[in-house]
């Protein structure tokens, strides 16, 4: 059983990446955005995840560093992932891309560096660019976002490293069953993002009943889904009372009938782009 936040779990490549992490998706520069890093910190989340599209990797950066001196933790301590936008996908655009975040975020590496989307016809040389920050050791571990079975496939075909993560929309309307079953297969550790379908599961009966037993909200039922499926999970929040009750999922544990029961409200629904038909 995953029993604290700061549980992680094993990548192919031996890095440890905590389980329960922060997403800062939609968080404009500002106050709001430093100040929701520093209550996550400050209340034992070690896992920060951006993007160079969130346009808030230097609000990010600073929240870090603030975050870490006045939690008396240092650098290495913290798992930061941040991801190479669509526009700059190809072999030396994504090395620029990288300095580029590196440089906003105010850090030496990065924990985990990923491909946003697959664009057609752009990932496979962006990935080679990943693996080369990879030999250089300017990234503890490389990964892919939005992925699915097919694209995978084609970056393994003539990859030298494989994708350690594979970052995806993942909830109890999206539980993305086959593609699991192949990133397990392969060594490649699922994450969700938008883990609470941006909040459309907050009322649904069968999460309300399950959750009244355990005196817990829908979101914390959802999130403890997640990691007993061997997902990790980064929920968004910006409000501290938010940041703390997402991350009160570890003195309870879901029974194998109510894990069926949340697996059965799957439809195959998306709330964000279909990565196949995605308009870059």
């Amino acid at each position: 059983m995953i029993n604290n936040l700061q549980a992680t779990t094993v990548l192919s490549n031996g890095i440890k990446m905590p389980w329960f992490g922060i997403g800062v998706f939609k968080v404009e520069e500002g106050p709001e955005l430093v100040n929701a890093v520093k209550f996550a910190i400050k209340n034992g989340y070690r896992s920060i995840d951006t993007a160079a599209i969130y346009e808030n990797e230097e609000g990010v950066g600073q929240a870090i560093r603030e975050g870490i001196k006045e939690a008396g933790i240092s650098r290495e301590d913290l798992f930061v992932t941040s991801k190479v936008w669509n526009a700059d996908l190809g072999y030396e655009s994504t090395l620029a891309a990288y300095e580029t975040s590196l440089t906003k975020l105010g850090l030496d590496y990065l924990d985990l560096y990923l491909i946003h989307w697959p664009v057609a016809g752009k990932y496979k040389e962006a990935w080679r660019a990943l693996e080369t920050l990879y030999k250089e050791g300017k990234v503890k571990a490389i990964g892919v976002s939005n992925f699915q079975i097919h694209h995978l496939e084609d970056v393994m075909k003539d990859a030298e490293i494989k994708p350690m993560v594979n970052q995806v929309e993942y909830h109890p309307r999206l539980t993305q069953k086959e593609l699991q079953a192949f990133c397990q297969q392969h060594g490649i550790q699922l994450e969700a993002w938008s883990p609470l379908m941006q909040g459309q599961l907050l009322d649904n009966p069968v999460l309300q009943e399950i959750a009244n037993k355990y005196n817990k909200s829908i979101a914390q039922v959802i999130l403890r889904w997640d990691l007993q499926k061997g997902v990790v999970t980064i929920p968004k929040s910006t409000k501290e009372h938010r940041i703390i009750e997402n991350s009160t999922v570890f003195d309870f544990e879901l029974t194998k009938e109510e894990m069926v029961q949340i697996d059965g409200l799957n439809e195959n629904h998306r709330v964000g782009p279909d990565p196949d038909n995605f308009d870059f």
